[in-house]
């Protein structure tokens, strides 16, 4: 008889597992949600016909400013940005917090 195959350790599980198991699963979530959100403005910006600069002036803030909320790479991102990005745009923010 075949010597039974070694059972696979990863069957079953997902790549959230695999990203809790390594540590890495906080980062990944912020940056995602990062990337949403900026994301979410850029199609806002482009749907009512609105520049960086002009919305950087609404914000009273700076263009680079505002490219640092907007880039999806940089996990940076307060609370008071996206309120003076939302107030900018007519918008208002809503945070959840969801089970785990």
């Amino acid at each position: 008889m075949k010597a039974k195959a070694q059972e696979n350790a990863h069957l079953g599980s997902d790549f959230r597992d695999f990203l809790a198991e390594e540590g890495l699963l906080p980062e990944v979530e912020i940056l995602a949600l990062k990337r949403v959100v900026a994301l979410q403005l850029q199609e806002i910006l482009d749907e009512e016909h609105v520049t960086k600069t002009q919305l950087a002036s609404r914000m009273k803030t700076s263009r680079a400013s505002l490219d640092r909320l907007l880039d999806p790479q940089n996990p940076s991102l307060t609370v008071a940005s996206l309120g003076k990005a939302a107030a900018a745009l007519g918008r208002k923010v809503e945070v959840r917090f969801v089970p785990a």
